[in-house]
Formats: C-alpha cells, sequence, structure tokens
C-alpha cells in the first residue's frame, strides 16, 4: 500500500473520511500479506500502540473492538516473528528486539502422570514408547497421545493420576481404555482406572478438562467434581471446576449431557442449576493455546493467566470495574499479554518478580 504512511498520519488526526478509514483497517487487518510495508518495524509496533488505544475509545461496539484486537494481536505475534519472513524490511541494519525488565515466560507442555504404586512419569511434547504397564494395560505415548489400551478380559484394574501443575498443560489428549479422549487444562487433575468395569466408566477431576466420549449406553460415562457430577451422552464437553471459580461450569459443544439432573444441547453451559448459551470457541479457547476474554473483568482475566504463568496477583487501590475483550497467545510472555490488556483499558500493570501488581 503505497500510502499507507500518509493514510495513517490523517488517522492519526482525524481527517479520515469513511473509504480512507476502512481501506486503512482492511490493511491493517491484512498485514501478513504485504511483504513491501512502507513502515519499519519499530513504525509498526508504534502504530499498533497507538491505533488500539484510538479504537478502543472510538468504537462503542464491543464486536468491533473485538475484530480490531483480534487483528492487532495477530499483527504483533507477525512482527515477532519478522525473522521468520513473515516481513521484509530493506534496511542495513536489524533494530535491537526490546527486553522487557522481570519478564515471565509462558507455561510448558507438560503434565505428570502417578501410577497405583506411586511411580511418577513426567510426560512432555515428543514422547514416545511404552511408559508403563498396569496389571495388563499398557501405558503408551504414540500418535501425539498418552495411551490406555486395556485387555478386554481384564477383570483387575488400579488407579491412575494425571496432574498438570500451575504453568503446565497436558501436552497431547489422554485416551482413556474406552477409547475416550481427554484434555487436561493447567492446574487440573484427572482420576481414571486403568480399565473401565461394573456399570459405568466414572472419573474424578479438578481443575479443568475437554472431554470427548467414547459412548457406550450400556455403560454411561461420568465426571465427578466436588459440585457435580456430569454423564455422557454421546458428546464433547468441557468441565471448569477449578477451587478458586465461583462455580462449577460445564459446556456442551457436541452431543448431549446431564448435569445433575439438568439436559444440555450444544452451545449450552450450567453451573448445575442455572443453564445458559454461550460461545464454545471462547470456552475451550485454552485446548487451541490462546486466552480468549469476551466481556470478562479483571478478577476472571487474572485468574487465568496466574494459572498458566505460576504468578501471584496482587490489586493496589480501587479494582477496575472494566471488562476485557481481546484474544492473546498462550504461547507469548506475559508483558506482551498485559500489554494487549493495558491498551484496551485503562489499567496498567507492574512486574516483580512472580508477582503482578495491578493499579488503576
Amino acid at each position: 500500500m503505497e500510502n499507507a504512511r500518509a493514510l495513517w498520519e490523517k488517522y492519526k488526526a482525524g481527517l479520515c473520511s469513511e473509504e480512507e478509514r476502512i481501506l486503512l483497517e482492511n490493511w491493517f487487518h491484512h498485514l501478513e500479506t504485504n511483504h513491501q510495508a512502507d513502515f519499519s518495524e519499530d513504525d509498526l509496533i508504534q502504530l499498533k500502540d497507538e491505533m488500539w488505544g484510538k479504537i478502543v475509545k472510538k468504537a462503542p461496539d464491543k464486536k468491533l473492538v473485538t475484530f480490531w484486537l483480534r487483528a492487532a494481536a495477530a499483527a504483533s505475534i507477525l512482527i515477532a516473528c519478522s525473522t521468520a519472513g513473515y516481513f521484509v524490511f530493506h534496511r542495513q541494519q536489524q533494530p535491537t528486539q526490546q527486553v522487557v525488565k522481570n519478564d515471565i515466560a509462558p507455561g510448558r507442555n507438560q503434565a505428570t502422570l502417578t501410577l497405583a504404586n506411586g511411580q511418577k512419569i513426567v510426560l512432555t511434547k515428543g514422547l514416545e514408547g511404552k511408559l508403563a504397564v498396569q496389571n495388563s494395560t499398557i501405558i503408551s505415548a504414540k500418535q501425539n497421545a498418552i495411551i490406555y489400551d486395556a485387555n478386554k478380559s481384564e477383570n483387575q484394574f488400579s488407579y491412575n493420576t494425571l496432574t498438570t501443575a500451575r504453568g503446565e498443560q497436558l501436552p497431547c489428549p489422554l485416551v482413556l481404555s474406552d477409547g475416550t479422549k481427554v484434555w487436561l487444562n493447567t492446574a487440573s487433575s484427572i482420576t481414571f482406572p486403568t480399565a473401565f468395569k461394573g456399570n459405568a466408566r466414572i472419573v474424578k477431576i479438578t481443575g479443568e478438562a475437554l472431554f470427548e466420549v467414547k459412548h457406550n449406553a450400556r455403560q454411561p460415562f461420568k465426571v465427578q467434581t466436588v459440585k457435580q457430577t456430569i454423564e455422557d451422552i454421546g458428546t464433547i464437553f468441557d468441565v471448569n471446576a477449578y477451587s478458586d471459580e465461583s462455580a462449577t461450569r460445564t459446556t456442551l459443544v457436541e452431543g448431549r449431557v446431564k448435569v445433575n439432573n439438568l439436559t444440555l444441547i450444544p452451545g449450552q453451559q450450567t453451573d448445575g442449576k442455572n443453564i445458559k448459551t454461550v460461545n464454545t470457541e471462547i470456552v475451550t479457547a485454552w485446548k487451541n493455546g490462546n486466552f480468549h476474554f469476551e466481556g470478562d473483568n479483571i478478577q476472571s482475566v487474572m485468574r487465568q493467566l496466574s494459572r498458566w504463568y505460576n504468578i501471584d496477583v496482587i490489586y493496589q487501590g480501587p479494582v477496575t470495574n472494566e471488562v476485557f475483550f481481546a484474544d492473546i497467545s498462550r504461547d507469548r510472555n506475559i508483558s506482551a499479554a498485559l500489554k494487549i490488556l493495558q491498551n484496551t483499558k485503562d489499567v496498567h500493570f507492574k512486574i516483580e518478580g512472580r508477582r503482578v501488581i495491578i493499579i488503576e
């Protein structure tokens, strides 16, 4: 776009026509395809920051704000990845990348499997081969999954527990002996039998997990939390049972489930008492490596960040009543995540060790 810089200057001065504003928005949203940008890397970062502030102040429609945040977040990721070829800057010297003091790295893809005898196996990305044998159930890492392969005639079983600490997420799905797949979010656990016997398949969780259940009407699949019992009727569903949340929430993505005798249809969520309609992509964004905030208050936002980055959160002064709309990759350092939040609302953050201080 030959006149990008001139158009941007007009935009900052508030002189853009409606057509020019749309043109600039379209250009900014598709920066990744513009390899001859008329801006340096520093300019692009400044453009991104200033534009965020202007867009949020001028746009009362939260959908427009969300669109802009997604575009800006994508652009900032592309800027960070410029050495991989997303942008070509025709200049002699590459500027020094900005380093944030006391920055905190994102969590990692890791979990710990505890066998019935107390043996612990650390699960990491890329793990391959047989891990253990429990009775006659073989536990293997293969095909990018942790698989429990049980002998169908096996009458004995034991219980295993899979756990993620704060700052960890299961690197690949757990495939239970019945073929059910489980994804485990940070600071979570699931306790399950090595083989399913009897009239029901029962597992227990803390924290958050996403289930893709292998349906068997003759042997119902049940998930137990402190506050809910969820029964599958052929389904994909998310259970958020963190102890620091106000309620346990079950969200149905596909199929049907019963929660404390309430039946959900896809797109519904319940706290065990009430049912509401939600966007399931937002609820399950964590599985795809993202935070998705859609009208979340600061306490909700920081609870999610604190688990993933393993931080303590301190509120200095009055707590803001603002709500946040943003998509943020969980692969980014905390400073990048906080900057996105800071640019959307009048709130400020300070990092001290593993503490994040929030200042309105």
